[in-house]
């Protein structure tokens, strides 16, 4: 798949672009802060419904717009797709497929596939651990868009149960609230083990993957290796972090994948009854998908906090060249190869790091890059060259 036509209205700092392209590597070329990213966010978009850099849509409007519009053409084999998403100020996100009546924007998930290197990525190894469970349910849904459905019915409980939970802190827990929480327990306990099912498939694929990648990009000499830790486990404390002591052993993760839906679900029945009375002390959610923790090792200690800058960075690499290969997987059997975004990640590596990456992404069916200037773009990946400039795009080679 790739993208063959690119059209923002009222998208960050274009009142109106349009940007043609093709298969193979493009390199978009251009001063800091004179649009590229944008671009290249706009993409990523369009593809995850959330953007690498905000965590809220009212920056991606064009300031006093409400509303911007980001319009694709994508081409897999003879068949093409038009795509329309319209981003909106106050109100729900709508989508349109190949001009169609306008649907939910989460409805044209798992169309446009991506995967987008960035500077920003080194809070996957650096970050608190949030930032690991967005990149895994992002490939997720990328891979599985019906999990978006899945995610939002979770957040929504997890909303309501807190909320309830918040109400004991002030004086106002009665007896029927009890019974409300018992219910709300059991809706969280289903929504959280599909979730943490889908997760822990997810990560059996990507590990391998995630060695491999960084084998290429480096000596070797290190394994690279991801443990998903999750709170009815018992190894995580109440802030999240490892916990210092058990009196009983924790099931491992490999007897969590072992497990169905509907053994997971009774887990969670167990751990929330157990954490009931810190859970009303303390007026938050303490197990959960959403405090779990990805942990990444290279050798027998954790990334994070121990890896050098560059092993940091040869670490961030691999997690998006192992979900490139996890979505090449999907490829083979009918799924979508996606498109490969590098945004500004060039410079940000030295000469042999830059060689290796751009040897491995080479071969991509469509590689979009961005650079400062033509220098930080190694010779592995010659392409196309299109000038960005305020405002627009200026010329193509």
């Amino acid at each position: 798949m790739y993208l063959e036509h690119l059209s923002l209205t009222d998208f960050r700092s274009y009142a109106q672009v349009d940007l043609k392209l093709g298969p193979g590597v493009t390199v978009l070329v251009g001063s800091n802060g004179i649009g590229k990213t944008n671009l290249m966010e706009a993409i990523g978009y369009l593809a995850t419904l959330s953007s690498h850099r905000v965590s809220t849509d009212a920056p991606l409007l064009r300031f006093g717009a409400e509303r911007a519009m980001i319009r694709a053409k994508l081409v897999r084999g003879e068949q093409s797709t038009v795509l329309e998403l319209e981003i909106n100020a106050g109100r729900a996100n709508r989508g349109r497929i190949n001009r169609s009546n306008p649907v939910r924007a989460r409805d044209i998930l798992g169309i446009c596939q991506t995967v987008l290197f960035a500077p920003e990525d080194l809070v996957l190894v650096k970050g608190d651990p949030s930032n690991r469970r967005r990149f895994l349910d992002e490939l997720l849904v990328s891979l599985v868009p019906r999990h978006a459905a899945t995610r939002s019915d979770y957040d929504r409980v997890l909303k309501q149960r807190n909320a309830l939970l918040k109400s004991s802190r002030a004086g106002k827990f009665t007896a029927g609230h009890e019974a409300t929480l018992d219910v709300w327990d059991q809706h969280m306990a289903r929504a959280g083990a599909e979730l943490l099912h889908a997760r822990l498939e997810l990560v059996e694929r990507l590990r391998p993957h995630l060695n491999s990648a960084y084998a290429q990009l480096t000596d070797g000499s290190k394994e690279a290796g991801a443990v998903y830790r999750s709170t009815i486990q018992g190894v995580l404390d109440d802030d999240g972090g490892p916990a210092e002591y058990r009196t009983e052993p924790s099931p491992s993760v490999d007897d969590l994948r072992l497990l169905s839906v509907d053994e997971l679900t009774e887990r969670y029945i167990q751990a929330f009854a157990a954490s009931r009375k810190k859970e009303l002390e303390r007026g938050i959610s303490l197990v959960g998908p959403h405090r779990d923790e990805l942990e990444l090792t290279l050798g027998q200690a954790p990334a994070k906090g121990y890896a050098s800058h560059g092993e940091t960075w040869s670490m961030c690499l691999s997690l998006r060249l192992a979900s490139y290969y996890v979505m090449l997987d999907d490829a083979r059997t009918g799924g979508t190869a996606p498109i490969l975004i590098l945004d500004d990640v060039f410079a940000e590596l030295d000469v042999q790091r830059r060689r290796k990456l751009a040897a491995i992404v080479a071969g991509a069916e469509q590689v979009l890059v961005t650079a400062a200037v033509d220098a930080d773009i190694p010779e592995e990946l010659a392409g196309r060259r299109v000038t960005v400039v305020p405002g627009g795009i200026d010329g193509e080679g």
